[in-house]
């Protein structure tokens, strides 16, 4: 025998329907530069078998997985311990798996924040937090985490954003409270960071959240969880207003970069997975 090893690193994801999720594109355009021996698969896991592959994930001696709709909450169910972000959020993305061990943690807010410490440092920041979703509950968690001074968060059910202030309030050290969004929103002139939390925009190069966009104001940061398209009409408009923009891309590429790291102790070049998703979906310009 030549001594090769022909056992690769397993990792991937569960989720359904997954044919459009692209990050199996970005790391394991990663893996291949890094000459990782490592492969990425993209799992359609139905939600009647998502015990069955978590099992198959641990009998098969993967390294981790990510999880996605319509899992992530349920996946908390088999899995051993939970890291203080997916305690909070109550759900989990990304699964780590060691000496048969399975560590569930939320790596959405997590992605963001890295993203826009890019631009800023949200550390004593104000922040208007559009939607009320999972992806703006992660979002909420990590930043109020990171210490920032204030989020308001709008939603058309204010219900919904009630509780993620609420959580933000019980559960970090920072400051937070929910508006019904009512009409075109209104961005208080103290507010340091937009984020738009919602789906509004994926797929559409020209849908927008219902904002008055003559309230944004120059230097300010306008942020969009949508990597599809990244340069999507928000960041646009707020471009031409002189505000500093970031697009959904960074979010997806530190999500993976974190979840590489959790599962293998390697750290992935992102500009080598947001090139990968690029290619995909075009450029931010």
């Amino acid at each position: 025998m030549s001594g090769t090893n022909f056992l690769s690193i397993l990792t991937g994801s569960f989720s359904s329907p997954c044919a459009d999720n692209p990050t199996v594109a970005m790391i394991e355009a990663a893996y291949r530069h890094h000459k990782i021996d490592a492969r990425y698969i993209n799992c359609d896991v139905k939600p009647a078998n998502l015990g069955d592959a978590v099992h198959g994930a641990r009998a098969m001696e993967w390294a981790g997985f990510n999880c996605s709709l319509p899992h992530k909450v349920e996946v908390i169910s088999y899995l051993d311990e939970l890291s203080e972000a997916a305690q909070i959020i109550g759900a989990v993305n990304c699964v780590t798996i060691r000496d048969g061990r399975l560590k569930g943690d939320n790596t959405d807010g997590k992605g963001f924040l890295a993203s826009l410490k890019s631009v800023t440092e949200p550390k004593g920041k104000k922040v208007l937090l559009m939607g009320a979703g999972g992806a703006a509950r992660a979002i909420a968690v990590e930043l109020g985490l990171a210490g920032t001074s204030h989020i308001t968060v709008i939603n058309r059910e204010p219900d919904k954003a009630e509780a993620i202030a609420a959580l933000i309030r019980e559960k970090t050290s920072g400051d937070a409270l929910a508006r019904p969004w009512e009409g075109k929103a209104q961005i208080p002139e103290d507010i340091d960071i937009v984020i738009n939390a919602t789906s509004v925009g994926l797929g559409d190069a020209e849908a927008m959240p219902d904002i008055a966009l003559d309230t944004l104001k120059e230097g300010q940061v306008v942020a969009d969880v949508i990597p599809n398209p990244p340069a999507t009409r928000l960041l646009r408009e707020a471009k031409k207003r002189g505000c500093i923009t970031l697009d959904g891309l960074g979010m997806l590429v530190n999500q993976g970069v974190i979840g590489v790291e959790l599962w293998l102790g390697e750290t992935l070049d992102a500009e080598v997975m947001k090139h990968a998703l690029q290619e995909i979906f075009g450029s931010h310009d």
